[in-house]
């Protein structure tokens, strides 16, 4: 950081500490992001911030202990408050007043910015793109979820080896069609799509979730609705903001979802594909580049999908590096549950206006609006982390302009009925099928990420998702045995 913007921060943390002193706040929680994504925190007494903690950072963390960070020989790290992201916790009011700040991590002792830190790949990302003329970009992710009455795990482990005896899940949930619990609207597989109560059964709890996060996270909402699944499959979306105020945003929403769900005694789920047969949730997310004010990715002139050359060399860049981008956008083994034909989820890499079976989507609501014109990748899900996942699209298309990436023709048909030699005329490529096959393919087409992500990082990345592959192929699964059982 550097000495002005330090100087801001610590400016900053005295106003807003002189704020929450006479708003007799007890309480701070200290929130960061780890590589894949989950939040944590630690909560420290208002007392123990001063306007120095907002500069240098708070001494809090030890690295070692957060998948993904240091080793214990070089543990110590800093948390260093973000001002514009304090929010107030509601949940616990008879602890006398808590608020949150989400943090930048730091190494201790040089107090630089640790390049393991999700969020300061996204901070580097945006200077990427500022370098490149790019002072804006905008972005939209959608996300998607479940909240379900209750998830039943039923694991059997055998003696001091984690022997693995057997395993199976039951999902419970009023509105679904195997529910055996009390008489509630039934919702049919891929009929659920803004639906009204009775039928909807989450709308009041998605209202509680949209006006926490307006009334205590500051967050501008756009929309809620019922998704297309059954079990209460829902959407929130939020209004587009920059890269990292976005990204936190998200982080928000996943917070707030997983909170007001587990108060009313439900399980908010970003898992993709929890229940067989129907849609799964994905994160489609929506961007765009400006310079000095202006959309780069707007062409009055193209007849086809008013967008530019610079927004057509953006999409062959994400379409280059799609297979790859996987790993980061779908990273679970759950994730390509999802990637499967006949879901409404991509399988193959193309590019369309309106077309929601290509993976890159041109939305063509209106014409002749150039602040609305964006870019739709529909590939990721919500188990992705998100610093990351924004930080890579905007690298893979950026590396798209700078290398004057031209896409294939865009394909106007529904590319799920399309025979293989049509997509094969068509160039369209399939995404990867599992999580081992995303990896090597981030392995092999890593480069576009360097302007950002650090080489440790994506090495360190890949072996432990490759470790997540790993346990997942070593155990049976409850339907080998139903295939198998008789062999």
């Amino acid at each position: 950081m550097s000495p002005a913007k330090e100087s801001k921060g610590v400016s900053d943390g005295m106003r807003v500490l002189e704020q929450l002193k006479l708003e007799k706040v007890r309480w701070v929680e200290l929130f960061y992001t780890d590589v894949f994504g989950g939040f944590n925190q630690v909560d420290v007494p208002l007392s123990t911030l001063t306007e120095d903690s907002f500069g240098s950072g708070v001494p809090k963390l030890d690295g070692s202990s957060v998948r993904g960070f240091r080793e214990i020989f070089e543990s110590d790290m800093l948390l260093v408050p973000d001002t514009r992201t304090l929010a107030t916790i509601p949940w616990y009011p008879e602890a006398g007043g808590v608020v949150r700040f989400i943090c930048d991590v730091r190494i201790g002792g040089s107090e630089e910015p640790y390049d393991h830190d999700p969020r300061h790949v996204a901070r580097r990302t945006e200077e990427v793109l500022a370098s490149a003329g790019y002072d804006r970009s905008y972005w939209g992710p959608e996300i998607e979820f479940w909240v379900f009455d209750s998830v039943e795990l039923l694991p059997s482990y055998q003696g001091v080896h984690d022997a693995w005896a057997g395993s199976g899940y039951l999902i419970n949930h009023g509105e679904a069609p195997w529910s055996e619990g009390p008489s509630q609207a039934t919702v049919r597989f891929k009929e659920g799509y803004h639906r009204t109560p009775p039928v909807d059964s989450l709308l009041p709890l998605r209202l509680e979730m949209s006006n926490i996060l307006t009334d205590h996270f500051h967050i501008v909402m756009d929309a809620h609705h019922h998704e297309v699944a059954t079990a209460s499959q829902s959407e929130l979306n939020v209004r587009f903001d920059e890269l990292v105020p976005m990204a936190d945003h998200i982080q928000d929403v996943r917070y707030v979802i997983k909170n007001v769900a587990r108060r009313h005694g439900k399980v908010g789920c970003l898992m993709p594909k929890p229940v067989y047969g129907d849609n799964a949730i994905g994160m489609h997310t929506n961007q765009s580049l400006w310079t000095k004010g202006k959309n780069a990715f707007y062409d009055e002139k193209d007849k086809y999908a008013e967008i530019s050359q610079t927004c057509r060399y953006y999409v062959g860049g994400l379409m280059a590096h799609s297979r790859a981008l996987c790993a980061i956008t779908n990273p679970t083994t759950n994730s390509y549950r999802r990637l499967v034909p006949g879901y409404e989820a991509p399988v193959f890499i193309a590019w369309s206006r309106a077309n929601r079976s290509a993976s890159v989507r041109i939305p063509a609501y209106h014409r002749g609006r150039p602040a609305a014109k964006r870019v739709e990748y529909r590939t990721p899900d919500s188990s992705a982390n998100i610093y990351l996942t924004e930080a890579a699209l905007a690298l893979a298309g950026l590396d798209g302009i700078k290398k004057k990436m031209e896409p294939p023709p865009p394909v106007d048909e529904n590319i799920y009925k399309l025979t293989p030699a049509r997509r094969k005329e068509l160039e369209i490529r399939e995404l990867p099928g599992s999580l081992g096959e995303a990896l090597d393919c981030l392995e092999s087409d890593r480069d576009f990420l360097k302007p950002a992500f650090s080489a440790s990082l994506i090495d360190t990345y890949i072996e432990l998702k490759r470790v997540e592959q790993l346990e997942l192929n070593i155990r049976p699964h409850p339907f080998e045995f139903y295939k198998y059982l008789d062999v």
